[in-house]
């Protein structure tokens, strides 16, 4: 079993409605993070669930294998219930399999786990892009940073290298400086977000770090012609576009784009 799903005690539940209950309550807990309108920018959900040999079939009929719409009627009671406006496309997948993707959030005591996508999403067959990050206001190393599909984790933060929380040391690729008198600095975190290419969706996405979320500094993201999207958790990517604008902290702006 794939060691995501490894559970800390033994407590596994004793039938199919016990599962799909703690099953739904998991989904309701990372739906609430939606809560106040944006839920609007969720485009799929995808659970994931890897039980062990033994608990297969109670998984299997608590998440309706042979009925795959009925879950999804299930998660949209939960939206409508707080207010969580999903859109009317918006697509729900269970996958039973142990391949899970590394910004899925892993339940605590059920063999599942659960990926939020936002954003629109571009066809899988792109398979590299490039792209860059220009700084707007504030005051970075450089005023224009460029990369591609093949450049990793591009971290942004105050700071060239700072130490993290954990003791490790983390290189900002994207760095404000931390001896700059420009106001927009002074709000921008060290460990503030990154971005990371999506080969799977041929995207490149956005996520909060530690630095970036609630109730530290905060991370927005404002596509052309929509409305703002706040990121509240560091599991839950959104999905940048051409135009993008990203709000760091109280002022710190950046502008992402694809180069063509």
């Amino acid at each position: 079993m794939f060691s995501l799903f490894k559970k800390e005690n033994n407590n596994i539940p004793p039938d199919v409605k016990s599962i799909r209950d703690q099953l739904l309550r998991f989904v309701k807990e990372q739906l609430q993070q939606w809560e106040g309108g944006e839920g609007g920018n969720i485009r799929f959900l995808h659970l994931y669930i890897n039980p062990a040999d033994e608990e297969k079939e109670l998984y299997e009929a608590a998440a309706y294998k042979s009925e795959e719409a009925r879950l999804k009627e299930e998660v949209q009671r939960i939206a409508d219930d707080y207010a969580i406006d999903l859109p009317a496309d918006w697509q729900f997948e269970v996958y039973f399999s142990e391949n899970v993707p590394p910004d899925a959030v892993v339940a605590a005591n059920l063999a599942a786990a659960l990926l939020v996508r936002s954003g629109s999403r571009k066809p899988a067959q792109v398979l590299s892009a490039k792209a860059f990050i220009k700084v707007l206001h504030g005051e970075a190393e450089q005023e224009l940073y460029q990369f591609d599909s093949d450049s990793g984790r591009i971290n942004i933060g105050r700071d060239k290298k700072v130490q993290a929380g954990d003791g490790f040391y983390r290189e900002n690729w994207v760095a404000f400086l931390a001896t700059s008198q420009h106001e927009s600095n002074r709000f921008v975190s060290r460990q503030h977000a990154h971005v990371e290419w999506d080969g799977e969706a041929g995207v490149f996405m956005l996520y909060a770090d530690e630095g970036g979320v609630p109730p530290r500094n905060k991370v927005k993201v404002r596509p052309r012609g929509g409305e703002a999207v706040k990121l509240q958790s560091t599991h839950i990517g959104y999905t940048l576009q051409h135009g993008d604008q990203i709000i760091l902290g109280d002022s710190a702006l950046l502008e992402f784009g694809i180069t063509p």
